[in-house]
């Protein structure tokens, strides 16, 4: 074996959010992993794991997962994350309880057996079992007591999340249904497969469902882990078109694991896999993931993609970034040819009106493009009253005399605009007046 470094505890918690959602067992009102643990912090070396379940002060049933490490020869203790569920009764509680001990499973268990007593050669614990079902999951038992032939295809997901639990793993299952009245096709077994993670079982059965590539491609593309990434990696070596809609739900999905190597390679390789590709494809991405809080990764797309990727992203995207305060995001987004179009003025508005006018410059001298003679830019300088945003368009090119024939259409300004117009008049007369005959400041 070969060490590779640890995880990142963000890559870590949303394959256990995931393997708790096809289960059936993600608390009601949130699972939200804990602050300290995101922006890429891996997990410690020789890190412990375990759970604390209890009533909350005022409402609620809340599990806490901590993680434990030794550092210097002390003991370090942090939350790794919090879990809860409304409910207060004794049936929540007990569910909650349950799920704490998946957890506990999903960290230290494998197949059954647990790290500290494995034996070779040993066969997985058998015996009794805890289960919790819902009253959903209840009515799928029932109806397939009492009627066994009935097909349970339309109630797949709530089977899905039974079997896991029954059997540990759905491929054990899968193996067992080809011989009983209920069918899967070769589409519904591999999309479990990619839920369970099993990957030797997902490269057997996916080429005989290449007739849903689309699908296949969002599913393994949102699962977190090693696992979705390699099963997307071969979905794209395998399959040659996607749709393209259904191409950008798979990114977005990428971006949702926090695996922005995963995000490239579909980036990368958009162009072979869609005919036509949507020029904002690469941009709805990257907006995406800044929508979605991945900040770090968005500033990585943008480092590393082409000039003609971002100039095509669509203009809300810079939009987004000044209205967040992303500046230095918003600077690589205009140095590499992102132009504001129609959405220059939303842009300096919210620069003036929060106070950072300071920021027009900057953006300009990135390359931020305001063609010369698009008014409407310069009259949300003057609407706002702002003589510094103003200024700064008019040391870029802008024409005040130009501007005032041309705002002419709006009528006589009030008191406070004409005043502000004649300052910048003047401004742009001194100006003029510095410059040598080719254009120079002197």
């Amino acid at each position: 074996m070969e060490y590779l470094g640890q995880r990142s505890a963000k890559e870590v918690f949303e394959e256990l959010y995931h393997r708790l959602l096809n289960m059936g067992y993600l608390p009601d009102e949130y699972f939200l992993l804990s602050e300290d643990w995101k922006d890429g912090r891996l997990i410690p070396e020789e890190a412990d794991f375990f759970c604390c379940t209890d009533y909350g002060e005022s409402e609620g049933i809340f599990i806490d997962g901590y993680l434990k490490w030794f550092k210097d020869g002390k003991s370090e203790t942090r939350k790794f994350f919090t879990a809860k569920t409304l409910g207060d009764t004794g049936a929540d509680l007990d569910r909650m309880h349950l799920i704490a001990s998946a957890i506990t499973k999903a960290f230290h268990g494998y197949g059954g057996q647990y790290a500290r007593c494995i034996r070779l050669g040993e066969p997985k614990e058998g015996g009794d079992m805890i289960l919790n079902l819902t009253p959903k999951e209840q009515q799928v038992m029932i109806d397939a007591l009492l009627e066994r032939r009935e097909s349970l295809i339309g109630k797949v997901d709530a089977a899905e999340q039974m079997l896991r639990r029954l059997t540990g793993s759905i491929t054990q299952y899968m193996d067992t249904v080809g011989a009983k009245p209920m069918t899967l096709s070769p589409f519904d077994r591999t999309m479990l497969a990619i839920r369970d993670g099993e990957l030797e079982t997902f490269k057997r059965l996916y080429p005989d469902a290449a007739d849903h590539a689309d699908e296949m491609l969002q599913e393994a593309a949102g699962r977190p882990g090693n696992v979705g990434r390699k099963m997307t990696a071969l979905l794209l070596a395998s399959i040659d078109r996607y749709d393209g809609e259904s191409y950008l739900a798979a990114s977005k999905r990428a971006v949702d694991t926090g695996d922005g190597e995963r995000v490239k390679l579909l980036m990368e390789q958009a162009g072979s896999h869609v005919p036509e590709l949507d020029p904002e494809y690469y941009g709805k991405v990257i907006q995406y993931a800044v929508s979605e809080h991945h900040q770090k990764m968005a500033n990585e797309l943008v480092k590393d993609s082409p000039v003609e990727w971002i100039s095509h992203a669509p203009p809300s995207l810079l939009s987004l970034a000044v209205m967040w305060k992303l500046w230095y995001f918003a600077e690589s987004l205009v140095s590499k040819g992102l132009a504001p179009g129609v959405e220059v003025v939303q842009i300096l508005t919210m620069l003036i009106r929060s106070n950072d006018a300071w920021v027009i410059e900057i953006l300009l001298r990135e390359g931020m493009e305001i063609p010369k003679d698009y008014y409407p830019a310069f009259r949300a300088c003057v609407n706002n009253n702002s003589a510094e945003a103003a200024k700064t368009l008019i040391d870029y090119g802008f024409d005040v005399d130009a501007y005032c024939a041309w705002a002419q259409q709006y009528g006589k300004p009030d008191e406070g605009e004409q005043k502000l117009v004649e300052e910048l008049c003047q401004y742009a007369a001194e100006k003029k007046a510095k410059e040598t005959p080719d254009g120079k400041a002197s």
